[in-house]
């Protein structure tokens, strides 16, 4: 057998993996999180409903045009390879090491962050944190070293586990019958362009929690049939966790009024001490557990594929597209994993996981140009799927993009410097590589 046929990946993927990673890879603690933020930038019910709502409808029309690029080009690593074969080799290479390292980041932070829940259930632990989130790390790798098919099915539990956790919140603030909701005082102090600021700080927020929708499009590869599951997975998975999303700031809003939730740092904590007394923060940190352990799982996975798929372009080492028997691209994991190990070590990734907003809405921006220009460069490739109401929908997100882009420079200069920095660096490495290839 020859090293390419070997170093295939399995098509051992289906419809019911593509949901639920597209679940497990977005819903996170974020949500449980950023709503006091949010609320106190804008200190509007309406307002923070239509931002969590704004941000959804964005991704649905991203979700629309990915549709069609995932099924069209169903390879391992995603946005890249629409970029590339649209724009040329350096797009290609700077958009794909700028996914890499937005999705690379997350698994060392989500380790660090399950050790810390897990040490407020147990406080005994709190001298062992690096160690959990480093025992955590290895165990993750062992699990995905052992084929695809245990972190499909990890993938799957958790992911139901998480969704049935958060309904059962929101449901439960349903049902209270306590503090209602009271009316919203206008602040009518704040000048026009805080609260602009405060709405594109907002959706910054806002789109780094439902960073993760497109995680389906870096498995196509592996799909059993991407022309039919991805559509299928990218609409279900994006319209749910919408749903979710805007049902828990509802409901945290029901239990409390917006002031009290703009003075929160963990807004989930508050409202469930409310409902269930002292137990609340305990049954908090179990939901936050579930949902980590399930996003967690979900970017073990995706770094590796974006690194195969770089690696066999040229963009990476040639080991990187290694396979083993149970269809793991390994050298990718462990790379990748050696990447995160560092990070938890170091313990200082805070600069590097802010931007990652940043760079998702310039790769985003730059895969719907792509669906553009190959409908104009490449009209005869074989479109299982085709995006509904092109060239639309694709526009619209193209605008939302920039404006997304532009607000984001203005209120966040020190990410967007990164980001030139990256850029500037990444030439002459483009240069070595494709000299070295």
């Amino acid at each position: 057998m020859s090293d390419s046929r070997k170093n295939q990946l399995q098509k051992s993927l289906g419809l019911s993996f593509n949901i639920a990673v597209l679940i497990g890879g977005t819903i996170g603690v974020g949500i449980l999180r950023t709503p006091g933020t949010i609320a106190s930038m804008l200190d509007n019910y309406w307002l923070i409903i239509a931002s969590w709502l704004f941000g959804g409808l964005f991704v649905l029309i991203g979700a629309n045009s990915y549709a069609e690029l995932a099924t069209m080009l169903p390879k391992a690593g995603g946005s890249y390879n629409y970029i590339k074969r649209a724009f040329g080799n350096y797009a290609g290479f700077l958009s794909g090491w700028f996914d890499y390292i937005t999705n690379a980041i997350p698994p060392a932070f989500y380790c660090i962050v399950i050790s810390e829940y897990i040490i407020i259930l147990f406080p005994d632990l709190k001298n062992y944190s690096t160690e959990m989130a480093i025992s955590l790390l290895i165990a993750f790798v062992l699990l995905h070293v052992s084929g695809v098919k245990n972190g499909s099915t990890i993938q799957q539990i958790t992911s139901f586990l998480k969704v049935i956790c958060f309904f059962a919140l929101v449901v439960a603030c349903f049902m209270y019958s306590g503090v209602k909701l009271a009316p919203i005082p206008k602040d009518n102090t704040a000048v026009q362009i805080g609260l602009l600021f405060g709405f594109f700080k907002s959706l910054q927020l806002i789109i780094g929690t439902y960073n993760g929708w497109n995680s389906v499009c870096f498995f196509a590869e592996e799909n059993d049939n991407p022309g039919k599951n991805i559509p299928k997975s990218l609409y279900s998975g994006v319209l749910l966790v919408i749903a979710i999303y805007i049902l828990i700031n509802v409901a945290f809003f029901y239990v409390l009024p917006v002031e009290n939730v703009a003075k929160s740092n963990l807004a989930a904590a508050d409202v469930a001490n409310i409902i269930f007394g002292k137990n609340g923060a305990i049954i908090v940190t179990v939901i936050s557990i579930f949902s980590l352990i399930s996003i967690l799982n979900a970017f073990m996975m995706i770094p590796p594929r974006i690194l195969y798929g770089l690696s066999r372009d040229g963009f990476f080492i040639e080991k990187g597209t290694t396979v083993n028997k149970g269809g793991t691209p390994i050298v990718a994991l462990l790379v990748s994993s050696l990447f995160s190990l560092f990070l938890i070590c170091i313990g200082s990734f805070e600069v590097l996981f802010s931007f990652a907003a940043f760079t998702s809405i310039i790769v985003w921006g730059l895969a719907y140009c792509s669906l553009i220009k190959l409908r104009k460069s490449e009209p005869d490739l074989p479109r299982p799927y085709r995006s509904a109401w092109y060239p639309w929908t694709t526009v619209i997100a193209i605008i939302a993009s920039l404006a997304l882009l532009i607000g984001f420079i203005f209120s966040d200069p020190k990410s967007f410097i990164i980001i030139v920095g990256i850029t500037l660096i990444s030439y002459p490495l483009f240069l070595i590589l494709k000299r070295r290839n």
